[in-house]
């Protein structure tokens, strides 16, 4: 009985019964903070006290039907459940702090258990530990470029724009929404020299981007290749 509430919970019908109500449970949470919607809180309550008991009975379920309950509850996923039921307590009134209730989503941290879902993660993870020293060597590289950047802009538009470009360190927000091409207008260059060096950084920015894309993609590519030779 254990054993088969256990396969139920990590590969079979129960697994995917959770991760639909997981869901489903951010959808009505996301649906309650509209404010055309507001009354109807009292419907709103009784659903998430409902969500509440499920989820808190299937934690029970889960460490009941656990081979190694020790194991399960210190695991990652032992500490999201216990966690993500523990809002109860806020909700039901026996402690009032409505700000406890955001760690009511960490629930959607359980779509990660999804065995599927899970392998994704652990081979992104794996991609990301194979070119750790390469995004290291870019991360460093982009520091020193946002410096520049802000230096340059600086010298060139301090004296035109003295009280947005009144520093270096003011400077960086600049360089930081230019280099991710975001741009929200708070700051742009008004003078000839700015613009050109702007334009430069632009370009520096759009190629900046396609680099920890390439070697992510590439990456992945190389481990799914692996994957594929292991089972063959």
């Amino acid at each position: 009985m254990r054993k088969r509430l256990h396969y139920s919970f990590e590969n079979g019908i129960l697994a995917i019964l959770t991760q639909i109500l997981v869901v489903f449970y951010i959808v009505l949470y996301t649906i309650e903070t509209v404010p055309d919607f507001s009354e109807h809180s009292g419907l709103f309550f009784r659903i998430d006290n409902i969500f509440l008991s499920i989820f808190t009975i299937e934690y029970a379920m889960r460490i009941w039907s656990a081979p190694k309950r020790r194991r399960y509850l210190f695991s990652f996923y032992g500490i999201v459940d216990l966690i993500s039921i523990l809002p109860s307590l806020f909700t039901l009134g026996i402690i009032n702090f409505q700000g406890i209730r955001i760690a009511r989503l960490m629930r959607l941290f359980k779509i990660f258990k999804n065995k599927s879902v899970n392998a994704s993660v652990h081979r992104l993870e794996a991609a990301f530990i194979q070119i750790r020293s390469e995004l290291l060597v870019f991360i460093f590289i982009v520091v020193i470029l946002l410096y520049f950047s802000a230096v340059g802009i600086y010298t060139f538009e301090h004296a035109a724009q003295p009280d947005k470009f009144s520093s270096i360190p003011h400077a960086l927000w600049w360089a930081l929404t230019t280099f991710t091409t975001v741009g929200y207008g708070d700051m742009y260059p008004i003078t000839v020299g700015g613009r050109l060096f702007t334009s430069l950084v632009l370009i520096i920015g759009l190629a900046l981007v396609a680099i920890p894309t390439g070697l992510i993609a590439s990456s992945l590519s190389t481990i799914s290749a692996k994957e594929r030779e292991n089972i063959k």
